[in-house]
């Protein structure tokens, strides 16, 4: 049986690799590829999709069937005449590894070539920092994912791995994190797993999932504003991620909106995350308490425990005045800016995902308010809003599905 790795990590310089034998494997790599995307299919169905002859495509999907990559169904129903089986891909023949590095968590999961998550874990207490032991901590979070997930590490073709801040997926270079070492981030965790490694932006990881498994296929134009300890946006165009020349496309969080002092993670003043991100929303919350407005999260507080954007939501949720304002405050502002998103990219529909979207209406009832009043009326009519429907696991999704495709050849 040939390895799964061969029909994917291929290099021209090899002599193996030469004439039929290299041709066949990118006849093989179409197919599964093919199949990944369209599903089951009989050999007709390939022959005239791949322009293959009937021969060569019956002998390259029955050495498939041998390497219990591609499975025989059977027939298939027919109106009369000869009934063809029909081919599918076995749900056991290959699988991809995502990892969501977050600022307080570790993410991991472990796909199937049809993206359903088999397993998914997330570790805590995690706190994501610049450094050397941060890293190794890292890579020793994923092997040890990897050695426990009930999977042969042969069978899992690719790891994809999502951050925040800026990154370059052509070089696999973080821009935010671990920049001190040799070589690039990619590099480092594909030297401590032995995988094939995609170097991704979180939100536009979750912007991917979000888009691929959130029935969203009918729109080709599609924002995703992710508001988490930070603020940042994915950006879908005609129905593929957009990237911008070097993968830094979607650093909406640092748009200079406001006339204020606040000095942002970036280092400039005035940037959309010092009035309305998760952290700022904390840091607001924590000044009026030390200035003696009374909230549900004042003994919290007094006991020394930090804040978290969860608890003043969930305090929201329980009807404390101070964080219901803070977060419509909080929606109001956001509001303003995507109205400065939607008139210039004129999407179908803006997806509001990250730790504020479970605020619900608190949040959403002046965010779209807002948008209404400072948007032209024709695009704010174009474009609908909604509440992303993922789980916490979707940047990890993301980053498996986007390695997947760069293996397969998607």
């Amino acid at each position: 049986m040939a390895l799964l790795k061969d029909f994917f990590y291929q290099h021209d310089g090899d002599a193996a690799l030469k004439g039929i034998s290299h041709k066949n494997m990118l006849i093989k790599q179409s197919i599964i590829a093919y199949m990944a995307v369209n599903g089951q299919c009989t050999l007709a169905e390939l022959t005239k999709a791949l322009h293959i002859s009937v021969p060569t495509m019956t002998k390259l999907v029955g050495e498939l069937v041998g390497e219990d990559i591609v499975v025989d169904n059977g027939k298939v129903e027919t109106a009369g005449g000869r009934r063809p089986n029909i081919f599918g891909l076995a749900n056991t023949a290959i699988y991809f590894a995502g990892i969501d590095i977050g600022r307080d968590y570790l993410c991991c999961v472990l796909t199937d070539l049809k993206n359903n998550i088999i397993v998914s874990r997330t570790h805590t207490p995690f706190t994501l920092v610049d450094d050397a032991k941060c890293l190794a901590d890292i890579c020793a979070h994923i092997n040890e994912f990897l050695d426990t997930c009930g999977v042969e590490r042969s069978k899992i073709l690719g790891l994809g791995a999502c951050i925040a801040g800026r990154v370059n997926p052509q070089t696999g270079h973080s821009y935010m994190y671990f920049t001190g070492g040799e070589g690039s981030l990619k590099e480092a965790i594909e030297r401590a797993t032995g995988l094939g490694v995609l170097i991704e932006n979180d939100t536009r990881a979750r912007c991917y999932a979000e888009y691929y498994s959130g029935n969203t296929l009918d729109e080709k134009n599609v924002l995703y504003l992710h508001l988490g300890r930070g603020v940042a946006i994915g950006i879908i165009a005609d129905g593929k991620l957009y990237y911008g020349k070097s993968g830094f496309a979607g650093e909406f969080g640092h748009t200079p909106f406001f006339n204020n002092e606040i000095i942002c993670s970036c280092g400039k003043k005035g940037c959309l995350e010092t009035e309305v991100s998760g952290i700022a929303i904390e840091n607001k919350i924590v000044k009026k308490i030390s200035e003696g407005v009374n909230t549900i999260l004042r003994d919290k507080w007094a006991a020394g425990d930090s804040i978290h954007i969860d608890d003043i939501i969930a305090a929201a949720k329980n009807d404390d005045n101070l964080s219901i304002e803070l977060i419509e405050e909080a929606g109001e502002k956001i509001g303003k800016s995507i109205a400065f998103l939607i008139n210039i990219f004129n999407p179908e529909v803006v997806i509001i995902g990250g730790n504020m979207s479970h605020a619900g209406d608190y949040l959403m009832l002046p965010l779209k308010s807002a948008t209404n009043k400072y948007s032209m009326n024709l695009v704010y009519k174009d474009t609908s809003f909604r509440l992303s429907q993922m789980g916490a696991d979707a940047g990890a999704l993301g980053a498996a599905m986007l390695i997947r495709n760069k293996v397969i050849g998607l």
